[in-house]
């Protein structure tokens, strides 16, 4: 018997997507689309909510609803004739969007509304959908004479082309590259599932041996396990000079000429608008206001970690050279002599941690500190259309027992399945009318290493951390009270505020209370240690200088380049990170290295000109986290209090606002350089 909540989410069937037909139905779709927004539009005033903006965010969702698990698809199943499918919609759907955006007749119809006396009979949410869309017709160019919106709508439509460009060549050169040996030897110091796991890629190929893959699970454990320097660098070459002109694979899937378009098109976007560069178009709908406030602000850390962060890769040039008699050290080292050196200080390494994290008591954990933080009860259906058997998915209920949402959460690296960890919404809460309420649905996407053998698949501790982070997106959307999409969950939330509750989660990672309900060892069920805590707990500030400055490297490089990109200039975007390594960088790379050819969160995703994000948003998360350290980790109060004012509130109240709400006062940076062992 089917759960009847689950009738009440009107889930998607991925078993009936069918790539034949998904140009089709979106087209299909979309004409209804226009064909409503005609119907719409002819109204006789006076526009009000109900006949205007109810029916355009209906339109919207159905829309959504139909895309989402298409494009989801896309991202962890993808075929070739899904990919081919993808390829041929999208630019259907970005002339759609951009048409709404430059439609006349909708601004108008939406600013009267705006300007109206029924405006301020609103509720703040619905004001807030408003304002937005006002905002965003701007920055679409609904202003622009028709020459120049012809222009704008080309260039949506070639960027939208070349983010999936840039996505699928980094997911074609990454399973394009094997390391194969038949010699165990070669393998030296790999852990044991990993090997297990390199034999079955092995298998796969039908081929003697092993065989390592370029997905992160198999090339981290390489890069920080094996003894041979030989084959690290084999593999940190591949890796770092994936879809680029350097490398195995040079200029097959080479994303140079990519990176270069992208960066024109979104500079044409920012000029055509009246914008002096793309950062300064990216910041307007953020917190951050300047650009001067974004660049102050990441040097002013760079300034503050540098010294640390010198201080920390000296130390390991010289346990190689103590241990190995290194004396040429190069960057396919750090990783394997900092793990060396974590074991010696702190007795302990990231694989020995493994036996202690079963994934599904990981899970239940997990979902047992919401229920005593939040009063949010995970309950497994198993009677969902899923498109793997190894995705779980989850109804959500609160404590009286009401639906809130449900939960996709696919775990494991696999073929075709693009890298990362992230979430994604499937469906949003919205109020269809007086009787009927759409719950949110959201997707928790993770690439860890699946199991092996009879074993259940284990986590290191610094997975554990990744999929807390995850989890704190996914209940940002799921936890939501807002019923309007386009402000509810992470909907209309500043960019730079988005990661707060992400970065919140992974602080309940490391306290003794909450280690032992994730942790049970896998052969004796005993939870993870009081002095296994502890070395934890120590070896939190290793290295965490040189972390810090990895960030700000990606974080500054992206927002230069979006800030003082030149299409007149040539190696531009390499001149630029060279230009950031040189001034905060700590850690020399080879010239071959093309870290930005696989740059996916700026070139593929949303962060561009707006990496420095995560540093901007673990301002706030670390500073919060001390109400919870204040009142007990698990303290129920604390715990709605944050529920009520970050993750219920959506994109309706500006974040500092919601912020001060939780915490009394404006947000410091000391609690963030504190956690980074970087005390003032």
């Amino acid at each position: 018997m089917i759960n009847n909540d689950l009738n009440k989410l009107s889930l998607p069937k991925f078993s009936q997507i069918d790539p034949a037909n998904v140009r089709s139905i979106i087209s299909q779709q979309l004409e209804n689309n226009k064909q409503q927004l005609k119907i719409i539009l002819a109204q006789e005033g006076p526009f009000t909510w109900d006949n205007l903006m109810q029916p355009l965010e209906a339109m919207q969702d159905d829309f959504n609803k139909m895309w989402s698990p298409i494009a989801h698809l896309h991202s962890v199943m993808e075929s070739d004739a899904l990919r081919k499918a993808y390829r041929e919609t999208l630019p259907i759907i970005t002339e759609y969007y951009t048409s709404l955006a430059h439609d006349e007749k909708l601004f108008a119809a939406v600013s009267s509304l705006a300007k109206s006396e029924h405006f301020q009979s609103l509720s703040s949410a619905q004001q807030k959908v408003i304002e937005n869309e006002m905002r965003d017709f701007k920055l679409a160019g609904v202003h622009l004479p028709p020459q120049q919106k012809k222009e704008m709508a080309a260039l949506q439509q070639k960027l939208s082309t070349l983010t999936t460009t840039f996505s699928e060549n980094i997911l074609d050169a990454t399973h394009a590259f094997i390391y194969h040996t038949t010699d165990e030897k070669k393998l030296d110091g790999l852990p044991e599932k990993s090997l297990q796991l390199a034999k079955e890629e092995a298998k796969k190929r039908d081929l003697r041996g092993y065989v390592i893959t370029l997905d992160y699970p198999a090339y981290s454990a390489v890069i920080k396990y094996v003894k041979d320097r030989t084959v690290r660098k084999i593999l940190y070459e591949a890796f770092a000079t994936r879809a680029s002109d350097q490398g195995p694979h040079a200029f097959k899937w080479d994303n140079t000429p990519i990176i270069n378009d992208i960066l024109k098109v979104r500079y044409d976007i920012a000029k055509l608008l009246g914008f002096k560069n793309y950062a300064d178009y990216a910041l307007v709908p953020r917190m951050a206001k300047t650009t001067d406030e974004v660049m102050n602000f990441l040097n002013d850390l760079a300034v503050k970690s540098k010294p640390f962060a010198q201080k920390e890769y000296q130390t390991i040039i010289e346990f190689a050279q103590q241990e190995d008699h290194i004396t040429d050290f190069a960057v396919w080292d750090l990783f394997y002599y900092s793990e060396k050196m974590h074991e010696k200080y702190f007795h302990f390494t990231q694989e020995e941690l493994r036996p202690y994290f079963p994934i599904q008591k990981v899970l239940s954990g997990l979902f047992s500190i919401l229920q005593q933080l939040y009063g949010i009860t995970f309950k497994e259906e198993k009677k969902v259309d899923l498109w793997h058997p190894d995705v779980q998915f989850f109804l959500l209920y609160d404590e009286k027992n009401q639906l809130r949402g449900g939960l996709y959460v696919d775990l494991y690296a696999r073929p075709h399945k693009r890298e990362g960890a992230w979430m994604d919404d499937c469906h949003s809460k919205r109020r269809i009318d007086q009787e009927r309420m759409q719950y949110p649905v959201a997707f928790l996407t993770c690439n860890f290493m699946p199991p092996v053998g009879s074993q259940p698949a284990l986590l290191t501790h610094d997975e554990v951390l990744t999929l807390f982070h995850e989890c704190g997106h996914c209940l940002h959307h799921l936890l939501t009270q807002v019923n309007h999409p386009a402000v509810g969950g992470i909907n209309g939330v500043p960019w730079d505020a988005v990661e707060f509750p992400s970065q919140l989660m992974e602080n309940f990672c490391f306290e003794k209370e909450t280690l032992a309900q994730i942790s049970s060892h896998i052969e004796t069920g005993e939870t993870l240690p009081d002095h296994l805590r502890e070395k934890i707990i120590q070896a939190k500030h290793f290295q965490a200088a040189l972390q810090m400055i990895r960030q700000l490297e990606f974080s500054l490089f992206d927002f230069r380049l979006h800030m003082e990109f030149d299409p007149t200039q040539t190696d531009q975007v390499q001149d630029i990170l060279n230009d950031v390594r040189q001034k905060i960088g700590v850690v020399s790379v080879p010239a071959y290295n093309r870290f930005q050819h696989s740059f996916s969160h700026v070139f593929a995703g949303g962060y561009a000109a707006g990496y420095y994000s995560y540093k901007w948003a673990e301002v706030l998360s670390c500073d919060a986290y001390e109400v919870f350290k204040e009142h007990g980790v698990l303290d129920h109060a604390t715990g709605q209090s944050y529920l009520k004012n970050i993750l219920e509130v959506g994109g309706v109240r500006n974040p500092m606002e919601s912020f001060i709400a939780f915490r009394g006062r404006q947000p410091s940076i000391d609690a963030l350089l504190r956690e980074n062992g970087i005390a003032p």
